[in-house]
């Protein structure tokens, strides 16, 4: 991890934060409103001190009515600040919160549109932490970081303008202490920018680790392995806090020098301007207006420190957000994708496909596979774990792409359609069903959003999911939790079934659709399975021999190669490696 963080650090730069502009530029008349809010508000900050010095100088003309004319402008100038203020608050904050929806969408837009070939190098609680803390951050800077940046640099150029209209001798006395202000917050900003983009990195680990802990909490609590995953998170986050204290120790470190050696500079302006005053070189007004105005540019300045830290936290988010975004997909769909003819056949053609996993780039999962399923044809996929079965699907689906050889879908190599064109042509049953935190009918549902009630209930009644569905405290509609953790396995995986059913696409893949069914749920969904079967091009992927005797063809799969294939009768007489699996699956287990 620590080598992953070197590696992603080095000539980081706020200018990341100009990837920012995109989104920001639809919204460019509120922008300008907020703009216009802010020139407002600092407009009259500056012109604050003026009239507290025609305040104090008031004193001295004996003039009560003149005094009193002072004291309503300076009311009216704080009722201006204060309902620029407001203006300004709410204009910024929105144009914050708006941004942030936008660039939190463009990045789930992208991110589950990605490949799993993506995901095996990312894990997905780093993913989620870039959605949720890394644009966390870019709020706090939109909606309020660069909106107090610029009110202070506004406050500091104006500042140092009317300073020298209150007394030159004393601006520049001040403008000798800009350099040693701007040393330190340029070389401890360079270390800030750093140490940020580390501890955002760690932050990321850290929910990564968490997330994948908290998904598998069964397995972690049945194995008793609840110390070492605590252990663990521990360490990672310990490593993040230590990234934090070291960033908030750098800070704190260039905040102490800046303010010390602007307070201490106005101390000794003050101190000369004092003896100016005695010796009646300039009115109390006027020195006090100079003070004011050297009270706003110190704390300008300081402000601009601590902001200057924000800044470089938030440029390291933008960074990370912007890899994101700019992850090269490697399954892409063409720039001129052909379409699937409609109706769909669903003949589906291996042509001496060679596949690899990018996490195993020395094993082939696939070597040389070869096989035609025609229309209407079920064929099945048996063999030892590991074969290649499954990574049949996963080509066929195009969630990667072999490194050589083809695969056509009605004639069509697959990579010649965009993804979403023929996928809508399957329906999948994975072997790990996937239910989602929400009803049991918006689960099946999820196979065609705009079914009816109707249609998925009799979906689930030909998955033999309607009798335990009806069972439930709320029948269709009760919440089944987080992954399904309500229901049983072999529930889940009959809610899965009743998905493809109710998707009806023409071609039907079946991963152990059936390996989590008891032996009367297994048959009744069998039934469906083959019925629904009939007019469709079915492929399924099994250990279990039984749900597959009926298919017209059986694939033989081992080492990822296809070494035989048959009906179930030829197979067991042929007397190799099916045979075998079959004597071992129909017998007491003697060969």
């Amino acid at each position: 991890m620590a080598e992953q963080l070197e590696e992603r650090q080095g000539s980081k730069r706020v200018g990341a934060l100009g990837g920012l502009m995109p989104f920001l530029r639809p919204y460019r008349v509120l922008a300008m409103m907020a703009g216009l809010a802010l020139v407002l508000t600092a407009a009259v900050s500056l012109v604050l001190p003026i009239a507290v010095r025609r305040v104090v100088d008031g004193f001295e003309s004996g003039s009560a009515a003149l005094l009193d004319q002072y004291f309503v402008a300076a009311l009216f100038i704080a009722a201006l600040l204060a309902i620029g203020t407001g203006a300004r608050y709410y204009l910024v904050t929105r144009l914050g919160e708006r941004v942030v929806a936008d660039i939190r969408r463009a990045m789930f837009d992208r991110v589950v549109g990605l490949s799993p070939a993506f995901f095996e190098r990312i894990m997905t609680g780093e993913v989620v932490s870039r959605l949720t803390t890394d644009t966390t951050l870019i709020l706090s800077l939109i909606g309020s970081s660069v909106s107090v940046a610029l009110r202070n640099l506004l406050i500091l150029i104006g500042g140092i303008v009317m300073m020298f209209f209150s007394s030159p001798k004393l601006a520049g006395l001040v403008l000798l202490l800009v350099p040693l202000v701007v040393v330190p917050i340029v070389v401890l900003g360079r270390r800030l920018r750093a140490q940020s983009r580390e501890n955002q990195d760690w932050i990321a680990a850290s929910s990564g680790n968490a997330s994948e802990a908290l998904q598998a909490v069964q397995a972690v609590q049945a194995f008793t392995h609840e110390a070492e995953s605590r252990d663990s998170f521990g360490e990672i986050t310990e490593k993040s806090y230590a990234s934090a204290r070291t960033r908030i120790g750098t800070r704190a470190v260039m905040t102490v020098i800046v303010i010390f050696l602007v307070f201490s500079g106005i101390v000794g302006i003050l101190w000369i301007g004092a003896r100016d005053v005695r010796v009646g070189a300039m009115s109390p007004g006027e020195l006090i207006q100079f003070l004011i105005y050297a009270v706003m540019v110190a704390g300008s300045v300081g402000a601009l420190s601590e902001i200057w830290g924000e800044l470089q936290r938030a440029a390291g988010a933008t960074e990370r957000l912007q890899e994101l975004l700019a992850t090269e997909d490697p399954v892409l769909d063409p720039a001129r994708p052909r379409p699937l003819p409609r109706p769909v056949r669903g003949e589906v053609v291996f042509d001496d496909v060679i596949f690899h996993y990018p996490a195993r780039p020395e094993y082939r999962a696939l070597n040389g596979v070869s096989f035609t399923v025609q229309p209407g044809e079920t064929v099945a996929l048996v063999g030892p774990s590991g074969a290649g079965k499954s990574t049949v699907f996963q080509i066929l689906l195009r969630f990667y792409d072999p490194q050589s050889g083809r695969v056509t879908l009605d004639g069509i190599d697959l990579r010649d359609m965009a993804r979403g064109d023929f996928r809508q042509a399957m329906a999948l049953v994975p072997q790990d069903p996937v239910i989602f935190a929400t009803s049991a009918r918006e689960n099946i549902r999820f196979g065609r959003p705009e079914a009816t009630d109707a249609e998925v209930e009799a979906a689930a009644k030909a998955a033999a999911a309607h009798d335990f569905l009806i069972a439930l405290p709320q029948g269709y509609d009760t919440f089944v939790g987080e992954r399904g953790v309500m229901l049983s396995g072999g529930q889940k995986q009959r809610i899965a079934i009743a998905r493809a059913i109710l998707r009806d696409a023409p071609v039907l893949l079946l991963d152990e659709a059936t390996s989590a069914l008891d032996a009367e749920s297994e048959r009744a969904v069998q039934v469906a399975v083959e019925r629904l079967s009939q007019d469709r091009t079915t492929i399924v992927v099994a250990h279990r021999l039984a749900t597959v005797k009926r298919a017209d063809r059986i694939l033989v799969f081992d080492h990822g190669r296809i070494i035989d294939s048959g009906t179930h009768d030829e197979l067991v007489a042929g007397g190799g490696l099916y045979a075998r699996l079959a004597r071992l699956q129909f017998t007491d287990g003697t060969l």
